[in-house]
């Protein structure tokens, strides 16, 4: 079995997209001038997040999360075992690497720092987190507020009687540079919780596992379930919406399946009319929600492409037709946790200890919605409105004739578009012809050739040398990077193909039946009843199809992906992280599920 990954100094470039290393920031890219350190860390691809060849625009959201993550690590609360989690691009795949601190006295002298300024947040979580609500709220208003218009054939007359002194192109320029400057603020607010989220959680995670070495891991996930987050509201508003449709006699407009159809027999009653009035209230913000990680110009928004919403709606109407329930199973996850609890409780043999676990658990449980909440308050409801504002900024630009359609302002890095603006801008104001037109009609159909070669490329899962131990413990959480899974990656790349795949024991139950591979969200249609979901990953906008499944298996993930924690609060067995899960699984194969022991079983 090799004893190494392949140096991202080796990988070639695919043929078609020579020059792919111009479509992104300088200092995104591996590079000979940091070879050495480049060369002997240890990269993965974020699968997790970021499965996809990025966009050069939509590499900025990968830039801003990964510095904003690190300098709350390094700089805000001086975690004391980790810096930040450094981020390159390659062949147009997002690759990490977390950064430790090697000097245990460094660990050491961070401590102190680490508990008064955790301890704070910890102390005022509630009114922190109170005021965080609000200022992320203000935050998409102020984005949405931002306007991007075609610049004038002159300026009104009320710029020259009022003395403004200033005219449209100021005003265009500096509402794209406050829109950049909006985004990094958003990421900023995303990671002012939410490592202290997880810090708390891994806290009693590491409690636990000293005092019980051989607990389950999915035991302690448990304890912190049937949480009541933000995350679930969308889906919560399709069921409620569905309900609404069945009571008030209207859900036979739904048949029609073309959305404008359905509304324009809606509109038709006095009962549709007042459905409508609810859909428009559960709309906004509710559903700015994609169907994707949230991170990808092209995921698909439900509030702006209603025939997604619609069809679970649609799908909702016939499961409340037949008499189902479509509560999540609340009342089975608390029993569970309360047993659970009470269980390990009894388990200490002291009174203090007892109290340890009580304080821990209860911190656990306080600052554990965060984790979700942030999801969709950032990547979804926010980056909804900033993908609409930018191609906003790319319609001026097609009328302009710099583009043949406003998303081709997304083959632009963030900082070649205010050239683009300038550009227009300057000729506008000299009374010529911009040079943008000839000159990024043709690049962008360079780059878009050099995006379709990259797609085509397979990304290897990790670079570089693989740790002796995976300890650090975000990395093993969220992204499912452990000592097993990096062993599989390697006796992968050898050609080994077992029978029985294993990941993580995400969340509970054991389930056989037919498998459906699918690849994204475009392919959820397919989905039928009683079919056991195989995916790359799951996105949270997924959780309107899990009435339908058996279970879930995804190849990417740890115990606490969003995959898993939504899964575990839809009471549906899954298993993550297995890694091959897509490529050694067929569609219509019949498969075993085991969400207790974490492995997937073909049948056939």
């Amino acid at each position: 079995m090799p004893d190494r990954f392949p140096s991202p100094f080796e990988i070639q470039t695919p043929p078609g997209a020579e020059g792919w290393e111009q479509l992104y920031t300088y200092s995104s890219v591996f590079s000979e001038d940091r070879r050495e350190y480049e060369e002997g860390g240890f990269w993965f691809q974020d699968g997790v997040h970021w499965p996809e060849v990025l966009t050069p625009w939509d590499a900025t959201f990968y830039e801003y999360a990964l510095a904003s993550l690190s300098q709350y690590n390094t700089r805000h609360y001086l975690i004391p075992p980790a810096l930040g989690v450094d981020f390159r691009i390659l062949n147009g795949y997002a690759y990490l690497s977390p950064v430790g601190v090697a000097n245990p006295a460094e660990v050491e002298a961070r401590v102190p720092h680490f508990l008064e300024r955790a301890g704070f947040y910890f102390q005022n979580w509630d009114r922190l987190y109170d005021d965080w609500l609000v200022k992320i709220r203000a935050l998409v208003k102020e984005m949405s507020e931002i306007e991007a218009e075609p610049l004038p054939e002159k300026e009104p007359i009320d710029v020259v009687t009022e003395g403004r002194g200033t005219g449209s192109g100021l005003i265009l320029q500096e509402s794209y540079h406050k829109l950049l400057d909006l985004a990094l603020r958003l990421w900023q607010y995303h990671f002012e919780f939410l490592n202290l989220g997880y810090a708390a959680y891994l806290d009693f995670f590491g409690f636990l596992k000293q005092a019980f070495p051989s607990i389950p891991d999915l035991a302690i996930a448990k304890m912190v379930a049937g949480v009541d987050v933000d995350l679930f509201r969308p889906d919560e508003e399709l069921k409620k919406l569905a309900r609404l449709a069945v009571e008030s006699g209207v859900d036979g407009a739904f048949d029609a399946g073309n959305p404008d159809e359905v509304r324009d027999t809606l509109r038709a009653t006095p009962a549709g009319q007042a459905w409508l009035e609810q859909w428009e209230q559960a709309a906004e913000p509710w559903f700015n929600f994609s169907n994707g990680s949230g991170f990808y110009h092209s995921d698909r928004i439900w509030i702006e492409n209603v025939d997604i919403p619609f069809g679970f709606i649609r799908d909702y109407i016939a499961k409340v037709k037949e008499g189902a329930d479509l509560a999540r199973p609340i009342a089975a996850l608390h029993a569970e946790r309360d047993r659970i609890v009470a269980e390990y409780r009894e388990l200490f043999s002291s009174d203090e200890d007892r109290e340890a676990f009580d304080q821990k658990l209860g911190l656990a449980r306080t600052v554990f919605p965060y984790v979700e909440n942030h999801n969709f308050y950032v990547e979804h409801w926010s980056h909804s409105v900033l993908w609409r504002k930018m191609r906003a900024f790319g319609d001026v630009l097609t009328k302009a004739g710099f583009f043949g359609e406003a998303d081709d302002i997304f083959l632009l890095k963030r900082n070649e578009v205010p050239d683009a603006l300038w550009d227009m801008y300057s000729a506008w104001a000299v009374g010529t012809e911009p040079r943008g037109g000839k000159y990024w009609r043709p690049e962008i159909e360079r780059r878009k050739g050099i995006r379709a070669a990259l797609r085509e490329w397979s990304a290897p899962p990790a670079l570089g040398v693989p740790p002796e131990v995976v300890t650090e413990p975000f990395t093993v959480m969220l992204w499912g990077i452990t000592s097993d899974s990096v062993a599989g990656w390697l006796r992968a790349s050898e050609g080994s193909d077992e029978g029985e795949l294993s990941g993580f024991a995400a969340s509970p139950g054991v389930v056989e039946g037919p498998a459906r591979v699918i690849f994204g969200a475009d392919q959820i249609g397919e989905v039928e009843d009683g079919e056991i979901l195989v995916a790359p990953l799951t996105a949270p906008s997924w959780a309107p199809i899990f009435g339908k499944l058996l279970g879930t298996v995804t190849d990417v993930g740890g115990m606490m992906s969003h995959a898993a924690i939504v899964c575990r609060e839809y009471g549906l067995p899954a298993v993550t992280g297995t890694a091959f899960g897509t490529s050694r699984i067929k569609t219509g194969q019949r498969i075993r599920l085991d969400g207790n022991k974490g492995t997937v079983t073909p049948l056939d």
